[in-house]
């Protein structure tokens, strides 16, 4: 069992399956806190890829021998695995892409491109990834539409009040963050959603930072589209997820055209193939999205909710060290407030980058930047910031080795 009876996470047990926290440094422990940028990988969702490499590595949909056969079976099981895991209606609505990235730009594309235009507007947040902000701007450009922005307040939520101003009738598509990768917030996606429904908008919400650490399920949200990445969620590099409608999907012309998207091809037109291979042209990542499904299986038997519990009392533990040093600024919504499982924070006179390379001396991975948000870091006032993430098999001890890390860089730069 994952799961004590106090439903608290057994995280050293947790930790057995995650070979890469073993590694140490000059003889120091790896503390891993850099889960929002990649999660570490169990051995069982590793064995999955390596299984599909020794026993049926072959091409899917194309075909009729054993090999073929079994590698397309267990690809089109996976996308039923994942439309279970979020959710979904069926493997009609989840189509597998690189990222939350190409998810973005698929929907941005294939949809976009047509159904925009002057006098439309795409309402995005101040607290957006570039994935989704640089994306529908250049869309914007492309198509002479609008893009708007609802306001972060200075707890690091979404006002409202304004969200109420900005998304009306010219409203065409919201795109908004389920979990701030830099701030933690944990966005109202239903509320946003039903506000955009209201004005006959789309709403597409990227949820990179919530699918991997809390109970997601798209129906509930009403999301016309959703997206999330396989890396962030103790699953492979180059699988990611969207999440569509179906008939929404089946609305949309081709992001990519070739292989296998296709059901009949003449020298004169192309019919495409139905949902959701029509979105997936060419030889897909065949053994990633198995390997997707198997860490789905992993998750799902510790428990979504336990996940979120843990990462939650991460972050307040992490607020509390950082709230006994006056030098210490964290960002976004307040200690006891709920968040998602990381704290973005800088040391007064200490540089970002630099505090991330002292840290990483003492086996400490945190990440430095502007985490793909610019326009927030702006907007906060700041070049970078420091982040420490969270995610199940993390500690309370280890973010008390952060704390120490930081309280030694802190004299190096007296």
């Amino acid at each position: 069992m994952t799961v004590r009876e106090s439903g608290a996470l057994d995280v050293e047990r947790i930790r057995e399956d995650f070979p890469v926290l073993d590694r140490e440094f000059d003889g120091t422990q790896l503390v891993y806190l850099d889960n929002a940028a990649t999660t570490q990988t169990p051995n069982r969702v590793i064995d999955a890829i390596g299984d599909y490499y020794r026993e049926y590595n072959a091409n899917v949909h194309r075909g009729l021998h054993q090999l073929s056969q079994e590698a397309s079976i267990a690809y089109e099981e996976a996308h039923d695995r994942v439309a279970e895991f979020i959710g979904a209606a069926g493997r009609e609505e989840i189509v597998f892409t690189k990222n939350t990235t190409e998810s973005e730009n698929l929907v941005a594309y294939a949809w976009g491109l047509r159904e925009l235009g002057p006098g439309d507007t795409v309402v995005l947040t101040e607290m957006e990834h570039h994935a989704s902000l640089v994306t529908w701007q250049q869309i914007a450009e492309r198509t002479g539409a609008d893009v708007a922005y609802i306001r972060v307040d200075q707890d690091g939520y979404l006002d409202m009040d304004h969200a109420r101003e900005v998304i009306d009738d010219d409203t065409a598509m919201l795109s908004a963050l389920h979990v701030s990768n830099t701030l933690g917030t944990i966005n109202p996606v239903a509320d946003l959603v039903d506000l955009a429904h209201d004005h006959d908008a789309l709403a597409f919400i990227d949820g990179a930072q919530a699918v991997p650490n809390r109970p997601v399920d798209v129906e509930a949200i009403d999301a016309d589209f959703y997206a999330f990445s396989g890396h962030k969620m103790a699953g492979p590099t180059g699988i990611g997820v969207l999440y569509g409608k179906q008939h929404l999907l089946e609305s949309m012309g081709p992001f990519l055209y070739g292989g296998d998207m296709i059901e009949k091809v003449t020298f004169e037109e192309s019919r495409w193939n139905e949902l959701p291979w029509k979105f997936e042209a060419g030889t897909p990542s065949i053994a990633q999205g198995i390997a997707l499904a198997e860490a789905c299986d992993y998750l799902d038997e510790i428990g979504m909710g336990a996940i979120a519990r843990h990462e939650n009392e991460l972050a307040q533990y992490a607020l509390e060290r950082f709230a006994e040093f006056d030098d210490i600024e964290t960002f976004g919504p307040p200690a006891g407030e709920e968040r998602g499982g990381l704290v973005s924070f800088n040391l007064d006179s200490v540089h970002a980058h630099d505090l991330s390379s002292i840290l990483n001396d003492y086996a400490v991975a945190i990440r430095a930047g502007d985490h793909c948000t610019q326009p927030l870091h702006d907007k906060l006032g700041v070049a970078a910031t420091a982040r420490a993430s969270f995610y199940v098999y993390n500690t309370r001890e280890e973010i008390d080795v952060l704390v120490e890390a930081i309280d030694d860089a802190r004299q190096l730069f007296a």
